[in-house]
């Protein structure tokens, strides 16, 4: 995969911003099944003690809390899908990413603050404030530049690369559903 400069990026960035600010749809449902592998679902179950039923995020834990269990409030991760099409291309390149829902859908904080409630089929999620940066598997797989451009300063406070929610109420989730402000 060709890595997009942050000339090419920042020039698509008005599309990005166009993204639905009240209902859109999931474009994509990843699975983390172990570290560096990727399971793309057609469907998916939320629950409020597994996260992304399938997905690793239990198990993997998280060396940022103290007993190294799973964080609380990096449940589930949503980006908008028009980042990963501007910087990734086509949809099988998406997955890498490590994201577990890609979304038609506007995450900034502006439209998407912390405590936000988004549907998601018949599942709720509450965004929180826990930030959501690009690392260096991230630069590894799409290039400097698209991790330079998601962990900007614009790019933070635009979410480029997403937001971290918790699940609230479980529920079905299918590619195609709608996203919205519950």
């Amino acid at each position: 995969m060709t890595h997009r400069t942050l000339t090419e990026l920042e020039a698509g960035l008005e599309r990005v911003l166009e993204a639905p600010t009240e209902r859109g749809t999931l474009r994509l449902i990843v699975a983390r099944t172990a570290i560096d592998e990727r399971q793309i679902l057609q469907r998916g179950t939320l629950t409020e003690e597994h996260g992304l039923e399938g997905d690793n995020w239990l198990t993997r834990g998280n060396k940022r809390t103290p007993d190294g269990s799973a964080h609380p409030l990096k449940q589930v991760t949503i980006i908008n899908a028009r980042v990963l099409e501007l910087i990734a291309g086509e949809p099988e390149n998406w997955a890498a990413a490590g994201d577990q829902l890609y979304a038609d859908f506007d995450v900034r904080e502006t439209n998407t603050p912390a405590g936000t409630r988004l549907s998601v089929g018949n599942a709720t999620l509450e965004v929180t404030d826990a930030p959501h940066l690009g690392c260096a598997k991230f630069k590894d797989r799409y290039g400097h530049d698209a991790l330079r451009w998601v962990n900007s300063e614009a790019g933070v406070k635009l979410k480029l690369r997403g937001v971290n929610a918790r699940v609230i109420k479980s529920g079905m989730i299918r590619i195609g559903d709608q996203i919205s402000k519950a």
